[in-house]
This record gives structure tokens, C-alpha cells and sequence, in this order.
């Protein structure tokens, strides 16, 4: 290397001059300079600069695995050790033979499940079934990686919990379940998605991650133009307007317009979504009613009995892998943490918030706590903001009981018709803004428009929110952040390609590990939709979300010790 420097030396001396004409030309009206030529002047000096570092250079430019995931600030060597883990924790066994034909791929209409053991069980217990995948010739599969779901239901007591699954990686799988309440219980099991159709959606997370595709406005004057824009554009020649977060380093860019400035833009909107994503062999693992969301049938036993405990045998104690909660009579009861609740008239909300300022950031999974307090709280005032219908920003205030109660969606990518530039707010830089206290509540949820970026890209948003989270908590312990996880919803052969359970499946595993040991709340969106008996959707129907905002209440206003002893002994006489 040393000795090849004195013929490039003639190349490092131009490049080095025409850096420095280019500085002094522009030096006094630096300020006026757009996107694209400040983006120049950034790419001629990092070019003189990896003219003397070239083998620093060629180790930082290795392209990942995915695409487009590590724009934004580059991450220190615990930032990496962590996605690393975190990715590793997250693998999903593929088939050992790509490429199968459909006849050979899972088939939930043959694949079968058997109950272990005696047909009636103990409360406290654990039941146990064993999945058998087969394909649609009737054999058995040899590999695992199939996207199943469980859940154990009473439907006569509105109870349900969700199941562990295992893959076993053979083509069988063990589903273990609670046994948390007396009658009899019935297992469901659902096929999400079969091997092949993950190795399909694992192509279209790390290769397309801008098939759902958004546009800017830009204006000035008479003059309008709309761009493409997302985390990360093939250039095409075409220059670039940077839109990178100073503060956390997010990045974002669209195409500059022709006729305008980077400055003159002043919406963001989804753009749409892109077509054509499967080949023709790809398209036969996403069929409606054949393997998308199809449910399993038993063989054997349909159900058993579970009788209550024996007196003076301890409960099953609660692990890492315990579900976070069950139903019960059609109401949520968390297994750690406070005792649910009820809250079924607006006094008792109006109470329960009185002196509190609630912050709520996110999508618009969010956005329904938002307008269900508006709608059950009468006292609740909302302000005209002007803001666009299920965009926001939202404020509504009761003054006599000094309630504050904020909605504000997080920053791009947002999928959102139209939302003004002045208002795409980072969730992270927003929860800087705020003192907290005993007095204020947070409550998050950002998954839901991350499903088609790779992973990494989800982590590194989750990385800056929690750094937030802890510079606010140490700000003031005492405020109450509630992070809300991904839940399931309908899908169908569109959908399946942008906003597969399997997609929120894996942000809901990182989300969790990642805010593991910080003093938040998890409220668990996935358990709260999979173990209910009614449909899966974007939006959780009404039953769901009043169990979800009766969970955040009770966070903010727990049962008095006395109280709380009283429930414990009402649980144990079930």
C-alpha cells in the first residue's frame, strides 16, 4: 500500500484543491446553500479525507444484510454487540430445502395436534400439545419454521390465555399452556403463515423495504411539485433532499424537487403501496382460507376439564415465559403487576386522572385511547387544533379537575394520508421536552409502521425512545411510562406482505427484550388480542381497548394494600 501512494499522489493533491476552491467560493453564503450542494461539499471532503484512511474507509462501506439499515448515526461497538443478540434472538429456522412445491409445503387442513395426558387436569397445572405439520400430499414435514399461534379458551366464561409454542424444527411442534381456571377449556390453533411463506416475507423485509413508498410537498409561492420520498433512496441520479434527525440521528430523505428548494417542503404522506412483489411460485404460500390464518384440528381428545386447585398446593409461579395475563369473563387479568381495575363509569376515569398530564405518542393503535377517554369522559373537552381527522395533534382538557390529555403521532415512517412537516416530531426529542413527575403519564406504541424495514431499523427507533425514557425517568422516577407492544390483525394475500402478524411477531419479541429492567410498564397488546375470542384487527375492537385503558388506570391509580389482599383472596376461592 505504501508503495503505491506516489502515483495517486497527483489525485489526493486535485482533490485536496478542488475542496478548497469549492470552500472558498461558497464561504459567504454558506447559509443559502440547499440540500444537494451542501450534500456535494460533504461527499468532496469525505473523499479527501478517505483518500489517506482507504482501508477505514473500505471496512465502514461492507454492505449489511439488509438494505438500507444502518443509515443514520453510526453505532458504537454496544449498540452493535446488542443488535447482534438481539437478531440472533429473533432467527426463525427456514426449510432446510428452499424452494418446495406447493404440495410439499405445510398444509393446515392435514396438520393435526394431540392433547397429552388425562382428560381432566388441576388449576395450576400445565397442558401440553403436540403439533404434527403435514404437507399437502398427507406426509409428514421434515422441518419446522411454520408460523403458528395457540390459544386455550373457555368460551361460557369468556377465558382465554395464550399458548408457548416450540419448534421442535422436524415438523412438529409442543404448545404448553397455563391452566389458570376451572371448567372445561379447548385449544385453538391457527396457522399464521407456513415455512415457505416466512422465507418469502424474510426476502421482502430485508430486500423491498420501501414497497410501502411516501411522498413530500413542496411548495413556494405559485410553485408545487411532490417527491418520493423514505429512510433510504436509490440516488438515480438524482440529488437528494437530507432530512436527518439532528438530535437521534434518524434519517430520512426524499428526491429533490426540480423548480424548488429542500426547505420549501411542507407535508409528508404515504405515497402507496407497491405491486407485483411475488413471483408466481411465491404467490402460492399466501392464499386466503388455504394457508393464511387457517386453523389446526385436533385429533383425539376436543377439549378436557380442569378442576380447581387442590387445597394447600402453591400456584404455578410466574416465569419470563409466563403469558402476561388471561381472560375472565371477558375481563383482563395481568398475572404480575397491579390488580385490574374496573373502571365502567367516567366518574371513576375523572377521578382516577385528576391533577394528571397524559402524553400519548405514536400510531394510531394509540390514537384509539386517545378518542376512547374522549368519548366515555364527558368532562373531557377537546380543543380544535385544526389538526387533519386520525392525523392529530390532538389536546383534550378538563379544567375543573386540571386533566391534560395529549395525542401526538411519531415521526416518519408514518403512514398517515397527510401530515405537516412541522409536525412530524420524533417520539424520543418529544418525551425531551418533558419535566414528569408523579402527576404524568406516558404511554407509547410505535411498531405497527415499521413492519416492512428490517429489523434493524426498528432497533435502532426503539434504542433512541429508550435512551429517552431513561434520561426522563431520571429526570423524575416517579413518572408512569406505559410502552405499548404490537398486536395481531385480519390478513389476506395483500396484506400478509406489508403488515404480516409474523412482522409484528418479531417487533414484539425486541420490544420486549429491549425495555427489559427499566422501570416501565409493557402493556401487552399481542396477549390482549391473541387471547380474546373476537376477530384480530389493526384496530383492537372496543372490548379489547376498554381492557387496555383499564389496565393503564390501574396502573395510575392501584388498589390500596388492604384492597388488593381482599382480591387475592376472592382469586384463590375460584
Amino acid at each position: 500500500m505504501e508503495g503505491r501512494m506516489p502515483r495517486f499522489a497527483p489525485i489526493f493533491v486535485l482533490l485536496a484543491l478542488s475542496g478548497f476552491i469549492l470552500l472558498l467560493r461558497n464561504i459567504t453564503s454558506l447559509e443559502k446553500l440547499n440540500c444537494q450542494t451542501m450534500s456535494t461539499f460533504y461527499q468532496i471532503q469525505n473523499s479527501i479525507h478517505s483518500a489517506f484512511k482507504l482501508t477505514e474507509t473500505l471496512l465502514s462501506v461492507v454492505p449489511n444484510h439488509t438494505y438500507c439499515a444502518h443509515l443514520g448515526q453510526k453505532p458504537t461497538l454496544e449498540e452493535i454487540r446488542e443488535e447482534s443478540y438481539l437478531l440472533n434472538s429473533i432467527s426463525w429456522p427456514g426449510p432446510l430445502v428452499p424452494g418446495l412445491p406447493l404440495r410439499l409445503s405445510s398444509d393446515p387442513a392435514q396438520s393435526y395436534f394431540v392433547i397429552r395426558g388425562p382428560a381432566k387436569w388441576r388449576v395450576g397445572g400445565q397442558l401440553v400439545v403436540d403439533v404434527h405439520i403435514l404437507n399437502f400430499m398427507g406426509q409428514p414435514k421434515t422441518h419446522g419454521g411454520d408460523f403458528l399461534v395457540a390459544r386455550l379458551h373457555s368460551a361460557e366464561l369468556g377465558a382465554g390465555v395464550v399458548g408457548q409454542v416450540h419448534d421442535h424444527r422436524d415438523g412438529n411442534y409442543t404448545v404448553v399452556f397455563p391452566l389458570l381456571w376451572a371448567g372445561v377449556v379447548q385449544v385453538e390453533l391457527t396457522m399464521v403463515h407456513p415455512s415457505e411463506a416466512v422465507v418469502v416475507l424474510k426476502r421482502l423485509r430485508e430486500q423491498q423495504p420501501d414497497r410501502v413508498y411516501f411522498k413530500s410537498l413542496f411548495r413556494s409561492g405559485f410553485l408545487s411539485e411532490t417527491t418520493v420520498c423514505n429512510l433510504c433512496l436509490p440516488h438515480k441520479g438524482q440529488p437528494l433532499c437530507n432530512y436527518t434527525d439532528p438530535q437521534t440521528g434518524e434519517p430520512w430523505y426524499c428526491y429533490k424537487p426540480k423548480m424548488l428548494g429542500c426547505d420549501t417542503r411542507i407535508s409528508h404522506s404515504k405515497g402507496g403501496y407497491k405491486k407485483n412483489l411475488l413471483t408466481k411460485y411465491e404467490a402460492q404460500f399466501f392464499q386466503s382460507g388455504i394457508n393464511i390464518k387457517v386453523p389446526i384440528h385436533y385429533s383425539g381428545m376436543e377439549n378436557v376439564t380442569v378442576l380447581p386447585a387442590e387445597k394447600g398446593k402453591i400456584r404455578m409461579k410466574s416465569s419470563r415465559l409466563s403469558p402476561a395475563g388471561y381472560y375472565y369473563y371477558d375481563t383482563w387479568r395481568p398475572l404480575t403487576g397491579p390488580v385490574m381495575r374496573q373502571f365502567n363509569d367516567s366518574s371513576a376515569i375523572t377521578q382516577c386522572l385528576k391533577g394528571k398530564i397524559i402524553y400519548m405518542f405514536g400510531d394510531s393503535t394509540v390514537r384509539q385511547w386517545f378518542e376512547y377517554l374522549n368519548a366515555f369522559v364527558p368532562e373531557l373537552k377537546e380543543f380544535n387544533l385544526h389538526s387533519p381527522k386520525n392525523v392529530g395533534p390532538y389536546m383534550s382538557v378538563d379544567s375543573e379537575h386540571e386533566i391534560l390529555l395529549t395525542y401526538r403521532c411519531h415521526g416518519p415512517p408514518i403512514r398517515f394520508t397527510s401530515v405537516s412537516s412541522s409536525e412530524m416530531h420524533y417520539v424520543a426529542n418529544e418525551l425531551d421536552r418533558i419535566q414528569g413527575g408523579s402527576d404524568t403519564v406516558v404511554l407509547v406504541g410505535v411498531w405497527s409502521h415499521f413492519s416492512t424495514f428490517p429489523v434493524e431499523v426498528y432497533i435502532r427507533r426503539l434504542r433512541h425512545i429508550r435512551r429517552a425514557v431513561i434520561r426522563l425517568l431520571n429526570r423524575e422516577p416517579s413518572t408512569l411510562v406505559v410502552i405499548r407492544t404490537a398486536n395481531l390483525q385480519k390478513l389476506d394475500p395483500e396484506s400478509s406482505l406489508f403488515n404480516s402478524d409474523w412482522f409484528s411477531q418479531q417487533q414484539d419479541l425486541v420490544l420486549h427484550t429491549m425495555f427489559r429492567g427499566i422501570n416501565v410498564r409493557i402493556l401487552n397488546a399481542w396477549e390482549m388480542t391473541l387471547s380474546h375470542h373476537l376477530p384480530h384487527l389493526l384496530h383492537p375492537p372496543p372490548p379489547i381497548v376498554k381492557n387496555m385503558m383499564d389496565l393503564i388506570l390501574s396502573y395510575i391509580c392501584p388498589v390500596s394494600k388492604k384492597r388488593e389482599g381482599s382480591n387475592k383472596r376472592l382469586k384463590k376461592e375460584q
